[in-house]
């Protein structure tokens, strides 16, 4: 194998896996493309998704010529990669150890990967050309009698790659040939400064326990009291829930967006975007999934972990739309120019500028979270509650002002619609949390500044030309965010204005395919985008609350079309070529499939016996008209 031979594989030919502080992609031919040390966020020891001749990759793949495919040992994120060859066959595993903060615990930054030859005879090829920092720094490779030692040039970052004997050392990359016979099986491991050397038989108890502890998480939502995805949708919802446990990091508790940068919303344009950093609004459909899943640990310490970052704040106006996982607060965007982005999509950028934005829907996600948790066994401290009366306060005195919106746009800030109803669902929730728990608050002026919005929202931002809410104040432009309206308790989905804008949206965002659109527009960035698959996922949602569930199902059944085989979704689809586009995996897109299934069963009249519902407040629910101080 020659890495100048090779050719960008499309995202439905990638598998992840990580130890729950960073993640590693593996493509069908045994290739990982991209992986970052120590964390999620940090920069590259691999990257040749992102340029193919230069980014660095480590195959472990049969020399001669082969077709293959992927999947994950049941309910885990364990990888296999199934290899045929004309003279044999055979099977790559690739895991990452977890770490599960047990005492004593040896714990390992590594990727482990055995190759067993299942039948007649195999000739295994490794390739190891680690290239540190996106590739910016040069690689300096030392032999070992075990494999070989990598080192980034003027720092004291190096890896390992133990095998089972010494490698060829060329240029900067490490090869390795073995013969395999039926049975045999070689062991690879790949760690992170430290060089762990293992017996075959430690690192199958390695595998064991790693496989062990996936497999033990994943089936959590059959302890807590039945399965609530039971049906043809169990098997997606529970990898999507595997994905999402995939993107946390263990020691905080904050998830990935996703575990990439710079994957393109358009082949060879310049919507690239890092997004290895936990946004705020993510964090509150996240605990949602995670509530659903039955894992209410994952979801109360999501919610510990992005409130106390934002409660880091003295003013509320400095709360961020996102943070870096272990809560840094400066992520500013940078272009990295001598790499080619993935198929020649420029500018790889590291970094996200929209930690800058205003943008004012995160109030209401921020609150609706601690409402929604609280509603269900999360007890309020003194402290938690002036934290929410102080964003709430705030709320009321910037409500009117523009923001860059839900999607981060990058030209004017308008008074986006769904911003709007945000800040109306931070004051709502509010006033409710008041109520139900007895703690003092301004509630008589709460009040009056939730009516003040709503009136406004309902005046400006509904088009009757439309027959829809709109994007912005005063506009036509239609946006995929309206149909979320109604699940914030805003209207009910009954409500003529409600039934409207789906009606408006399946006209004029939703494609033949059934594919939604989040927008149509400029948004201050040059060039196209694919259909967004998390509003493809509020349209079903939309549909089955709203008792239409035939077109709900179609909606989900032609969705789920685009899941990768091995059971992975990006951020976007093209609506012509049906490819992924966007950084892979993505959470919110695993995120809708979640919820989406939970509500399709519901609306199916299937008995829920999990945890309760979140994530739709009935608009019939009226808060306590006692006011207080």
């Amino acid at each position: 194998m020659n890495c100048c031979m090779r050719e960008y594989k499309r995202l439905k030919d990638y598998g992840i896996i990580g130890n729950l502080s960073t993640c590693a992609l593996v493509n069908s031919e045994g290739i990982i493309e991209w992986c970052c040390f120590p964390h999620v966020e940090s920069s590259s020891i691999f990257a040749s998704i992102l340029d193919i001749k230069k980014g660095g990759h480590f195959a472990v793949q049969p020399a001669q010529t082969f077709s293959s495919t992927q999947e994950y040992l049941k309910n885990s994120n364990i990888l296999k990669t199934n290899f045929f060859t004309a003279l044999g066959e055979g099977t790559l595993t690739d895991f990452m150890p977890v770490k599960t903060l047990e005492v004593n615990e040896k714990v390992y930054q590594a990727i482990f990967r055995k190759f067993e030859c299942k039948s007649g005879k195999v000739t295994l090829r490794v390739e190891f050309a680690p290239r540190f920092d996106y590739a910016r720094s040069k690689t300096v490779l030392r032999g070992l009698q075990n494999g070989v030692e990598a080192f980034e040039e003027n720092s004291d970052k190096h890896v390992f790659l133990s095998g089972p004997s010494m490698f060829r050392l060329e240029e900067g990359t490490a090869f390795g040939e073995y013969l395999l016979e039926q049975g045999d099986s070689l062991w690879f491991v790949l760690s992170y400064m430290s060089n762990i050397t293992m017996v075959p038989s430690e690192c199958e108890k390695m595998l064991e326990r790693t496989l062990k502890y996936w497999q033990g998480w994943a089936h959590r939502c059959m302890d807590s009291g039945g399965c609530i995805f039971g049906g043809r949708y169990h098997d997606i919802a529970v990898r999507s829930g595997l994905i999402l446990k995939l993107l946390t990091n263990l020691d905080e508790g904050s998830i990935a967006a996703a575990p990439t940068t710079s994957i393109p919303e358009e082949i060879g344009g310049i919507r690239n975007w890092d997004y290895r950093y936990n946004w705020v609004r993510d964090a509150s459909f996240a605990i949602q999934a995670f509530y659903h899943l039955g894992h209410i640990s994952e979801a109360k310490r999501h919610l510990d972990w992005f409130t106390q970052i934002c409660k880091q704040h003295s003013d509320p106006a400095d709360i961020q739309p996102l943070y870096g996982m272990y809560g840094k607060s400066e992520l500013p965007e940078k272009q990295i120019y001598h790499l080619e982005g993935y198929r020649k999509s420029r500018p790889v950028r590291v970094g996200n500028g929209a930690y800058q934005q205003k943008q004012h829907d995160v109030y209401g996600e921020l609150i609706n979270a601690f409402y929604e948790t609280t509603r269900y066994g999360k007890e309020l401290t003194e402290d938690d509650w002036q934290f929410i009366r102080k964003i709430v306060n705030h709320v009321c005195k910037i409500w009117k002002n523009k923001d860059a919106g839900i999607w981060e746009v990058r030209n004017e800030s308008k008074h986006f619609v769904y911003s709007k109803v945000m800040c109306w669902v931070a004051v709502d929730r509010g006033i409710r949390i008041a109520d139900s728990k007895g703690f003092d608050a301004p509630v008589k002026f709460w009040r009056e500044t939730k009516s003040e919005i709503e009136s406004l929202v309902l005046d400006k931002g509904f088009s009757k030309k439309m027959n829809s809410f709109v994007q912005a104040f005063d506009s036509e432009d239609l946006d995929a965010s309206c149909l979320l309206i109604p699940m914030m308790g805003f209207l009910p989905f009954d409500d003529f204005r409600i039934q409207g804008t789906i009606k408006a949206i399946i006209e004029n965002l939703m494609t033949e395919e059934k594919l939604v659109y989040r927008y149509k527009g400029d948004d201050g960035v040059h060039g196209k985008e694919g259909t967004f698959l998390l509003c493809s996922f509020w349209l079903v949602k939309a549909l089955a609350l709203s008792g239409r569930i035939e077109e709900a199902e179609n909606v989900f059944a032609n969705l789920i079309k685009f899941v990768s085989p091995t059971g992975l979704l990006s951020e976007e689809v093209d609506r012509e070529s049906g490819e992924l586009l966007g950084n892979f995996p993505q959470a919110f897109s695993h995120i809708g499939l979640i919820n989406s299934v939970i509500y399709l069963n519901k609306a199916r009249g299937k008995k829920h016996e999990g945890p309760p519902l979140l994530g739709t407040i009935d608009n019939k629910e009226k808060t306590n008209p006692a006011e207080g101080s």
